[in-house]
């Protein structure tokens, strides 16, 4: 009798959490251990995003000898999740304007592979988050399901040191605020 009224009390406990929590778990279920928000957040809006991340050929520093195709940035739509604009992201620095007038800009904490055809998924912790609406107090933005956007196949070499492809990405976007 005590231990079923123990697990009764238990399930209890567990059902009264506030509903955050449970949003919170859901959000990140099934999401690698390194992108993971702290509990002490809650999910305020998803979007999904659609655009371009821009690479260039150059020269790297070690070995100097050797080329490669390095991110100079993304330009991308946010959309509700009824397809409906509602933002823009770009970089760098990475910054996600809403319709609003709010926005975060923000450094990345951790990445953790998608495929070998996908960007990483990504974790960021807010610098700034300004303005007043959706994105005001933001704390942290993940970067989730993504779809390409990975860096060119063509060959960099000194032949085409400085040249630009622009490649398409879709991922989602989540934003947290702390407790």
């Amino acid at each position: 009798m005590k231990k079923t009224g123990l697990l009764t009390l238990g399930l209890a406990a567990l059902c009264a959490q506030p509903a955050a929590y449970g949003q919170t778990d859901s959000a990140q279920k099934g999401l690698p251990a390194l992108i993971q928000v702290a509990t002490a957040n809650t999910l305020v809006l998803e979007t999904k995003a659609s655009g371009t991340i821009e690479y260039q050929c150059s020269k790297e520093k070690d070995p100097l000898t050797t080329y490669k195709w390095t991110m100079a940035g993304p330009k991308a739509e946010l959309s509700s999740r009824g397809g409906e604009k509602i933002g823009d992201y770009s970089g760098p620095p990475a910054r996600w304007a809403h319709k609003d007038g709010s926005f975060v800009t923000g450094s990345q904490v951790a990445v953790s592979p998608n495929g070998s055809k996908n960007i990483p998924l990504q974790l960021v912790k807010a610098d700034v988050a300004g303005g007043q609406g959706a994105l005001t107090g933001v704390s942290y933005v993940q970067r989730v399901n993504t779809q390409g956007g990975v860096a060119p196949a063509k060959k960099c070499s000194a032949d085409n040191d400085g040249e630009k492809a622009e490649v398409s990405y879709k991922a989602e976007y989540r934003f947290w605020k702390a407790n």
